[in-house]
């Protein structure tokens, strides 16, 4: 017989991963119901199974170095993007007369999709791997500083008051006040960028890549090849959830006092 705590336990954990597990079991047989209903073509939409072979397939063939080479691509790109944006986000964000003339220049630049850019970046970049890093450096940078400044300028002034109070230098306040409450805004800006730069990744990749997710997807739509697109489509989505999830973890292990950083 197991004590009513360990039951409680038991009960919630099963909770839990029902809750998890729902919407994508709901998914799958909306995924299917779509197939076998007749609404669509059937052969505009490849069975979960039938996507799944062909991963498998494609794991045993160009899939790990595709997977290898996106990767690379975006984490270059958002680590590029990332630190620039965190020291511009601060002065943005705490410094009210430089964010006032700035701001217009930030939202401008961030509304422009990167696609739109790519033609100029072949021009002045060429085709190399800085072309694809170019892009998802500016997808990156601009959905990191809005989220890094928006969150330091939230920063109460009273705790720099306080500090002050307390006999702190500025150094000390940067130090022991200032970067502890900017933690969270970070790992946030962090979150965003890496999620801006996968919805990014196919369209970096148009830029004469043989090898990365995008153009796997590219080559298999030019070959109306859909369980292909569909693996290298779900393949992104998982790894940026993977990525998001880690950092959720990261998030709770360094900034305990906060319940979530989003």
């Amino acid at each position: 017989m197991f004590r009513p705590e360990r039951t409680r336990t038991i009960r919630g954990n099963v909770r839990r991963a029902a809750l998890i597990l729902a919407p994508w079991l709901a998914l799958l047989a909306g995924w299917y119901g779509i197939h076998y209903s007749g609404l669509i073509n059937p052969a505009l939409v490849p069975t979960p199974h039938e996507v799944a072979k062909r991963f498998v397939e494609l794991m045993r063939d160009r899939l790990p170095m595709d997977i290898l080479m996106s990767t690379r691509r975006v984490f270059l790109g958002v680590l590029c993007g990332i630190a620039l944006a965190v020291p511009v986000g601060f002065v943005l964000g705490w410094y009210k007369t430089i964010r006032t003339f700035i701001d217009p220049l930030i939202n401008f630049f961030r509304a422009l999709p990167p696609i739109a850019l790519i033609p100029l970046v072949i021009v002045y970049f060429g085709v190399d791997e800085l072309a694809k890093t170019v892009i998802l450096f500016y997808a990156s940078f601009f959905a990191g500083v809005i989220v890094m400044y928006e969150g330091i300028s939230q920063i109460s002034p009273i705790y720099v008051r306080v500090a002050r109070t307390l006999g702190a230098t500025d150094g000390e306040i940067f130090r022991k006040v200032i970067i502890p409450l900017a933690v969270p805004h970070m790992l946030t800006a962090l979150r965003v960028a890496l999620g801006v730069a996968w919805a990014t990744l196919v369209a970096s990749e148009l830029i004469a890549a043989q090898q990365g997710l995008g153009a796997l997807i590219q080559n298999a739509g030019s070959f109306f090849q859909l369980d292909i697109i569909y693996v290298g489509i779900i393949c992104i989505g998982f790894i940026a959830l993977l990525m998001d999830l880690g950092l959720r973890t990261l998030a709770r292990r360094f900034v305990s006092w906060q319940e979530r950083i989003a």
